[in-house]
């Protein structure tokens, strides 16, 4: 299995031994880097092996995807997200930044979480041109171009409270230690009803969801390195009166106890 380079946060399942993946991530450059994050691509074989789950927690974060029956535009997903992929196939996409989206779309970001578009409803009769270039590319370069291209001819107008959404959400990504929303927006000097309606606006989700959702990517970080995490103190941190409330939530969230999820993450493979 190749993964590329470093491990993507929010895995809740690893894939199995059977079968080949592979999976790559492609900054964005030029003037499409103030909105795209990167660009990504996974392929997998799997003809002849039983489907394998994905399971991941998602990011805060706008997706362009072209997989073949799944094309779409896809907002955030507050819940798990889970599907099996089987047979020989990829899927390449487009990730946002947070707030990045915004100016393509023309509305709240919030309109569109666990919301999908299709290429058409989102870019008209022209998607389908795009579609069946990418899907003909000879590699991931090649769709990378394609795609790039026809979103520099979609350009929207500079906008800075897209860069400012977005260092805003990088800083709770980096930094481990913040909990608090009202902490949130003092360091970034604006108030707790605006930081809410700017999320609102160019996230999708709140500023409490943003946080809550990095400091448990965080805990499985620790979980799939080895480290233990003291699931009581997070609790108190997330902002939870008691450790069983917490459980819950994980578990509705999760599927597991963080108990269970970290016996599971570790188990050995056959």
């Amino acid at each position: 299995m190749n993964f590329g380079a470093g491990r993507a946060r929010g895995i809740l399942h690893r894939l199995g031994p059977a079968g080949t993946f592979h999976h790559a991530r492609h900054p964005a450059d030029g003037p499409l880097a103030a909105f795209v994050q990167h660009y990504w691509i996974v392929r997998w074989h799997l003809a002849g092996h039983p489907p394998q789950l994905q399971e991941t927690l998602p990011h805060p974060n706008v997706y362009l995807v072209f997989e073949p029956g799944l094309t779409g535009v896809h907002g955030v997903a507050s819940g798990r997200y889970t599907r099996f992929l089987e047979g020989d196939s990829f899927a390449f996409g487009v990730k946002f930044r947070p707030g990045g989206f915004r100016p393509f779309l023309g509305r709240p970001v919030s309109s569109l979480t666990d919301r999908s578009l299709t290429l058409e409803a989102m870019f008209g009769a022209s998607a389908g041109e795009l579609e069946a270039g990418v899907f003909d590319a000879a590699d991931e370069h090649a769709m990378i171009a394609i795609v790039r291209a026809f979103l520099l001819e979609r350009l929207p107008a500079p906008d800075p409270d897209v860069a400012r959404v977005a260092a805003i959400v990088d800083g709770v990504a980096a930094d481990r230690g913040l909990t608090r929303v009202d902490a949130l927006a003092e360091r970034h000097g604006v108030g707790l009803r605006a930081l809410q309606r700017l999320f609102g606006e160019y996230v999708g989700v709140s500023p409490k969801w943003v946080i809550n959702r990095y400091r448990l990517h965080e805990a499985v970080e620790q979980l799939a390195e080895g480290r233990s995490v003291d699931w009581a103190a997070l609790a108190l941190d997330l902002g939870y009166f008691d450790q069983a409330h917490f459980i819950r939530d994980f578990r509705a969230l999760v599927g597991r106890t963080p108990g269970d999820f970290a016996r599971d993450l570790n188990a050995p493979r056959a």
